[in-house]
């Protein structure tokens, strides 16, 4: 076992104590991960801001959930989402894989985690071309009730009554972080004929993929509800999307979800 230095877990404890990720300090002073974080929680423990084994509240049950940020990583979950526990892990843990092109959508994410569990600590783990932005919790199974075995389009997939008056409540935001996980916004193009002469025309769509029936479901009596108009275009006899092309409704998803970035 190679032992390190006391400068080395003092340089550590420095550069953790400033904000600095557990994965980041590893890197940078060639320590393994595990060993950084034991220093971390040893540091946290002596200077009492680990208290024992304190379980965690339930966002939902014990504490006050925060139904806006709840709403936008629910859709993100129902795009991009899942929960895991693996055989080593007693806690589970819910992971969004967002991609690295889009550092913005990775900060709302992780800012939508940090806000629906206060208690919990959020990481980011980098995947090829993306990274899981990732939070532990005992309390998943009570969030995300649509967990289950398989993949989300091969099982029904509905709202519970609860969750359902949240998404009522804070629709826009249900609205964009489905849009974000499985959605985006082009820009088209066609042409037509002006004054004899045929002329390139641009214009804006938003557009929604998922293999889920339910999913979509909720996406579109969601868009009903805030008044955006919408169709389906189908690839062959698959209607895996849907499209916002209208004006007026590309408008308002303007002003409330914007593209990703």
């Amino acid at each position: 076992m190679k032992m390190h230095s006391s400068d080395v877990r003092h340089k550590a404890l420095a550069l953790l104590r400033s904000g600095r990720k557990n994965a980041d300090v590893a890197r940078d002073l060639n320590v393994p991960l595990g060993t950084v974080g034991y220093w971390l929680h040893m540091d946290r423990a002596k200077r009492g801001e680990s208290p024992g084994r304190r379980q965690a509240q339930c966002p939902r049950c014990d504490g006050d959930l925060d139904t806006k940020a709840y709403a936008y990583l629910l859709g993100l979950y129902l795009g991009d989402g899942h929960i895991i526990q693996y055989s080593q892990h007693r806690v589970p843990s819910l992971m969004i894989a967002c991609d690295e092109a889009r550092p913005g959508l990775m900060d709302q994410c992780e800012a939508a985690m940090r806000a629906v569990f206060p208690d919990n600590s959020v990481c980011r783990v980098r995947r090829t071309g993306c990274r899981n932005v990732k939070v532990y919790s005992r309390h998943l199974w009570c969030l995300f009730p649509q967990h289950g075995p398989g993949k989300k389009h091969e099982r029904r997939i509905v709202l519970e009554t609860w969750q359902q008056k949240i998404v009522d409540a804070h629709p826009w935001e249900f609205i964009r972080g489905l849009i974000h996980s499985d959605g985006c916004r082009i820009t088209n193009w066609t042409t037509r004929m002006v004054g004899g002469e045929r002329k390139r025309y641009e214009y804006p769509r938003y557009f929604f993929t998922n293999k889920s029936d339910d999913i979509r479901r909720l996406f579109t009596d969601t868009l009903a509800k805030v008044g955006v108009e919408w169709s389906v275009l189908a690839r062959g006899s698959d209607p895996f999307n849907v499209s916002v092309a209208r004006r007026a409704s590309v408008a308002m998803m303007d002003a409330h979800v914007g593209p990703k970035y």
